[in-house]
């Protein structure tokens, strides 16, 4: 059974590690107003051929709500291909500059 995601979780259960954020990591706000939970969220750079791990997990970002995603890869990369996937089966997927931002919305 999957469970809502919330900012006091995303640290710790979904990237599973509690370590301050280094300045190589990669931190954004994510925000779902696509008006259907979203079960899978993969972030990848866009250099890379292939999907990255699921950055959810067993979570979901229910729709309205927002988390702060942390990408401890090391990486100096800014530009992701997203990947978002949703209860109701639609599949999305974007590429975004996240260091730009510092925010991506799902609508």
């Amino acid at each position: 059974m999957r469970k809502h995601i919330t900012a006091a979780t995303v640290a710790a259960a979904v990237l599973g590690f509690s370590a301050p954020v280094l300045a190589q990591d990669l931190a954004f706000m994510l925000a779902n107003d696509s008006g259907h939970d979203l079960i899978e969220f993969y972030a990848s750079p866009s250099d890379i051929s292939e999907w990255e791990e699921d950055i959810l997990g067993q979570d979901i970002l229910r729709s309205g709500d927002a988390v702060r995603v942390i990408i401890a890869d090391g990486r100096e990369q800014c530009t992701y291909d997203l990947r978002m996937v949703f209860a109701d089966g639609d599949v999305v997927e974007d590429t975004a500059n996240l260091c730009d931002t510092g925010s991506y919305t799902i609508e």
